[in-house]
């Protein structure tokens, strides 16, 4: 079996493909009939690999977390995407995208961003190579990640706060589209996530695949083999799991775990478990779980985290979670704060509100001893000092 069993199509099992407006069919299908090739190119691969080590700082390290190991019986190594440029995994698809747009003679790039990382990491790619880069943001999102609104303009983005829904990342989603159907022929979209219409998330799943096939080699250097006994990770749209996972998939004695955001409890109302809670739909071009009521509209999605703050998730995800291959686990707003701050003190490292709901995951999986696990600290926390801080004073 090869990783993510996708067809001619873009499905994985029943959930993918592409669902767009007829003005839009055109760029996809561009990216459909050139992503691979481009991809797997030997020019490609050169650039890529060499922006990834002199640029992004790769290989990020695989870290024994001693002390959290202690905690929960186990070897637990942290794959530590935090060390990024940028502060987070996202730095890798964009990197990626870029030089694919521009491959397509494409001259401006457009962007959603949640939690603002996807946003500062696309930023950061087009300053480096000299393209126009508009980035929409949900209102509530400027105003909660403000510092990540300022490193993305001081890189001379166009940062459009976006007023609509509850004026998070599936709304700031929704305004990329449009802006990307205004214009078709000039403008590449630089999705985030393994969201989105066929090629998207398979082709943000290869570009992220670098975490992966980096995991293999350093296990295989620290224990003396590639296959850890667990792989965990945070999962909104999917892209940091997507590429933690993907070389391991086919490897069934690997057991996946997967945090999503339980926000105040998953039959609270205030949740972004989507894979628990979703029922089958389409969001932002493909069928996936979508959390939605009895008439088919989608329900607002809530989080502590923005990058979690989706009521979508990848269909590889989906697809993942239906076939059992992957333990869906979800991680409410307490439980990942208790998280970030066990990870701080135990061993000096602040993550990101994001990757904490992996970590919050670590107590609810009942670890042998022995047993090796890697998980994937996604990104840092400087972006979520205030939320940190609030919660610091009121323990």
């Amino acid at each position: 079996m090869k990783p993510y069993p996708i067809d001619s199509d873009g499905f994985y099992g029943e959930f993918g493909g592409a669902y767009i407006p007829e003005i839009l069919y055109g760029c996809v299908e561009q990216l459909r009939n050139n992503y691979l090739s481009i991809i797997e190119s030997d020019d490609f691969r050169q650039e890529f690999d060499s922006l990834l080590r002199d640029y992004v700082g790769r290989p990020s390290p695989l870290y024994l977390a001693r002390r959290l190991s202690e905690r929960y019986g186990c070897r637990i190594y942290l794959k530590r995407e935090d060390l990024n440029h940028t502060g987070a995994h996202k730095i890798n698809n964009t990197i990626g995208q870029i030089l694919l747009a521009r491959r397509l003679g494409k001259k401006r790039i457009i962007a959603e961003t949640g939690a603002g990382q996807h946003g500062v990491a696309t930023a950061t790619v087009c300053a480096l190579m000299n393209m126009e880069c508009v980035v929409y943001m949900g209102k509530t999102d400027v105003e909660r990640q403000h510092i990540n609104v300022q490193k993305m303009q001081m890189l001379g983005a166009t940062v459009r706060p976006v007023t609509s829904g509850n004026m998070t990342l599936k709304d700031a989603t929704n305004e990329a589209i449009r802006d990307w159907c205004c214009h078709p022929a000039d403008t590449h979209y630089i999705i985030g996530s393994t969201v989105g219409p066929h090629p998207y998330p398979d082709m943000v799943a290869r570009l992220q695949s670098v975490i992966g096939e980096e995991i293999k080699k350093q296990l295989a250097e620290k224990e003396g083999r590639e296959n850890p006994d667990y792989l965990i990770a945070c999962v909104g749209g999917g892209s940091n799991a997507a590429g933690t996972i993907y070389p391991y998939l086919d490897d069934d004695r690997i057991k996946i775990v997967l945090a999503e955001a339980g926000g105040k409890g998953v039959n609270s109302g205030m949740s972004a478990a989507t894979i628990q809670l979703g029922k089958t739909g389409i969001i932002h071009g493909s069928r996936t779980l979508v959390m939605q009521n009895e008439d088919g509209q989608i329900e607002e999605p809530y989080s502590i985290s923005a990058g979690l703050d989706y009521p979508g998730i990848g269909p590889i995800h989906a697809h993942l979670a239906s076939t059992g291959r992957a333990r869906i686990l979800a991680v409410d707003d307490d439980e990942a704060l208790q998280a970030a701050f066990e990870l701080t003190r135990l061993e000096g490292i602040i993550p990101a509100l994001e990757s904490a709901h992996a970590l919050g995951a670590l107590p609810k999986i009942g670890f042998r001893p022995g047993e090796v696990a890697v998980l994937t600290v996604s990104g840092r926390g400087d972006k979520d000092m205030n939320t940190y801080i609030d919660y610091y004073h009121q323990k």
